[in-house]
């Protein structure tokens, strides 16, 4: 099966064995796959699920395509743990990079905020924008979880939300800091052998700012370097997540 196509739908398109298709699904199915009735291919509810999935013709009123689930899949390409990327966002549109490179990575949940040193000010249909790139990179990547991307948030206000999540014990929180002495991102994620969730703080443009990264360990986080060498905005999630999913897959 691993030659089918992948479709990334939500849950609410299924009705027990049948799959209502969007138009965008339809019209992505039929004239950029070039797939007809009959054909087969796989159906992700970005959920977990996979299915084998057979396209239809659904006649009601008008010839639409549909449809219908043939077979649960059994499969697991997840990362053992929950992982959160918390991105101050990068100038221009390199953010939709980030989302591409991060889900591809594993990342469950992206949290996009705005820094002191943030340039952007992205507008509300940005969202929609960036969790469409991570449905269609989960798609590629054979993920069996589309990663769910938050909306927009002040840096403080981020913090705040994960500010009485280090509860669990086998918690952690990590925040990427460059010009500095802190130990490797790699040997703390070596030191912490029973790791049930991460997240990932990495800066914008010009680094974090002192207040900023005062701001992350008092409110829990760890402060880590992920080398000598100065990485760009986009760089440094993809170099962290690399770490972490290089670890948790030994």
């Amino acid at each position: 099966m691993a030659d089918l196509q992948r479709l990334a739908i939500a849950r609410h398109q299924i009705d027990k064995q049948k799959v209502f298709l969007t138009f965008e699904q339809q019209h992505y199915l039929g004239r950029v796959l070039r797939l007809g009735v009959g054909d087969k291919f796989i159906l992700m509810d970005g959920e977990g699920k996979w299915w084998l999935a057979k396209l239809t013709l659904d006649i009601s009123g008008k010839a639409e395509l549909g449809a219908v689930l043939e077979q649960e899949i059994s499969i697991q390409n997840e990362l053992p743990i929950e992982l959160t990327l918390i991105s101050a966002l990068p100038k221009g549109n390199n953010f939709d990079e980030v989302v591409r490179q991060s889900t591809e990575l594993g990342v469950t949940h992206i949290l996009p905020v705005i820094s002191s040193r943030t340039l952007l000010k992205p507008s509300p249909q940005k969202l929609k924008r960036w969790q469409k790139i991570a449905s269609e990179a989960a798609e590629q990547s054979e993920r069996q979880v589309v990663p769910k991307i938050r909306e927009v948030r002040e840096y403080s206000v981020a913090l705040s939300l994960f500010e009485n999540e280090n509860l669990c014990t086998n918690y952690h929180k990590y925040i990427c800091v460059a010009r500095n002495s802190y130990p490797l991102l790699l040997e703390s994620l070596l030191d912490n052998q029973k790791l049930e969730s991460i997240v990932i703080a990495t800066g914008p443009e010009g680094g974090w700012t002192n207040g900023e990264i005062e701001a992350a360990i008092a409110t829990g986080f760890q402060a880590v370097s992920l080398g000598k060498r100065i990485l760009r905005a986009v760089t440094a999630p993809l170099v962290a997540l690399s770490l972490v999913a290089a670890v948790l897959e030994r």
